[in-house]
């Protein structure tokens, strides 16, 4: 039985559709989520407004950003490991919680969010500051 669409979701993703990498991972997610478990807002719409959920452009370019249906933020990897939750992957999941899996995924993510423009070739001048 399927879940109706609408407000009965697991994680809402914050994604960058201008992001060729981010938007293929996307892509596939949508894919997977027959349940529809995920609520995908893209960023990059030029209806969405920063604002209207008390963040800047900056903080949601910076890196992927996430929310739960209680209201409560999340970011990073957390919204990675949601988002694969969601689409039935709880246990590998599971494995990217160990203490040392987990450190690595949070350092690879990091460095992987303050490089992203610049590996997906949308750097312009000072387009890729987002500190």
């Amino acid at each position: 039985m399927s879940k109706p669409s609408g407000d009965d979701w697991q994680v809402e993703v914050f994604f960058d559709g201008e992001c060729p990498l981010c938007l293929r991972e996307i892509r596939m997610l949508r894919r997977m989520d027959r349940q529809k478990n995920i609520r995908f807002t893209d960023i990059a719409d030029p209806t969405f407004h920063p604002a209207d959920y008390g963040k800047s452009m900056q903080e949601f370019m910076a890196e992927i950003q996430g929310r739960l249906p209680d209201g409560s933020w999340i970011r990073g990897v957390e919204v990675f490991r949601r988002m694969y939750a969601a689409v039935g992957f709880g246990p590998l999941v599971a494995l990217t919680r160990l203490p040392g899996v987990s450190c690595m995924l949070d350092l690879g993510y990091r460095i992987f969010a303050k490089n992203r423009l610049r590996l997906t070739g949308r750097c312009s001048e000072g387009a890729c500051d987002v500190n």
